[in-house]
Order: C-alpha cells, then structure tokens, then sequence
C-alpha cells in the first residue's frame, strides 16, 4: 500500500516531518537554488571556488528533500552521501577517473551533479531514471550499484 496524507496518523513525527518539507521548501528554480540550477555537469561544479561547496550541498539536500517528498524515495541514505558525492566530484576529473558507489540509493547527489538533475522528478518512475546506479544511463555510472555492498564484486 503506498502511503498517503490520509494514511498519516496526524499526531505522528512523520506528520510532522512532512508538513515541514511540504510547508518550508522551495519551488526548484525559484532563486533558491542559484548555483545548483547551473550545474549540468561536473565540469560545472570545477569551476567553482571551493568556498560555494557548502552551499551548492545545501541546494542539493533541499532539492532531494524537495523532489523526494512529492514522489517518494529513499531519502535518507542519499541525504547521508551528499558532501562526499560533491567532494569526489570537486576532487575527481570525472568521468575520466571512475567513481564506485557502494549502495545506489547514496547516489541522488551523484546524479543530480552528472547531469540528471532535472530528471529527478522521474526517479523510479516509468520511463524515468533508475534509483539506482545504471551504466546505460550515464557514462558517469561506471559500476551498475543496487543495494549494499555490491560494489565489492567490482574490486580488483
């Protein structure tokens, strides 16, 4: 059964923490996110100082929290692995130097910064992007992660 406002016990945390996401983010693109909607590539996210590093994970976060609490999704573990994703980006030339991302759901912040940014909305939907890894999607997805530990088969 999918969960809906209805299903929500109106007293519970979770009532409380969707009510705070529904009622305190954003619109994306609204001036909100002013270093993220010009972020298309990695490439993009080199170019800028390393003082905006912070800001650009902050914009990240809202977006995910943003896009997560209208569609749905493993939030959580993607939350945890947004500073690494922009600090391996930031440090990394990727796509050249290859990134192995553990468990797929750590990797929202990966594919927003690798050019699927507005196709988030889409995640896990029918004809949308995957929520996990998929090397067929992108040249940036050099390993096919899915759930835990399956990035240890691609160790050498």
């Amino acid at each position: 059964m999918r969960v809906t406002w209805a299903h929500l016990d109106p007293n519970s945390a979770v009532m409380d923490f969707c009510e705070v996401v529904k009622g305190q983010l954003p619109s994306y693109n609204t001036g909100q996110m002013s270093l993220l909607e010009n972020i298309n590539s990695t490439a993009d996210l080199r170019r800028l100082p390393l003082e905006q590093l912070e800001t650009v994970a902050d914009e990240i976060r809202q977006y995910i929290l943003e896009t997560m609490s209208r569609i749905g999704g493993h939030t959580g573990a993607s939350l945890g692995a947004i500073e690494l994703a922009v600090a391996l980006h930031y440090a990394f030339d990727t796509p050249r130097d290859r990134l192995v991302w553990d468990v797929g759901h750590q990797a929202y912040a990966h594919k927003i910064l690798t050019g699927r940014r507005d196709l988030l909305p889409t995640i896990k939907q029918y004809g949308g992007i995957s929520g996990f890894l998929r090397r067929d999607e992108s040249e940036y997805d050099t390993f096919g992660a899915g759930h835990a530990s399956t990035s240890l088969s691609a160790a050498r």
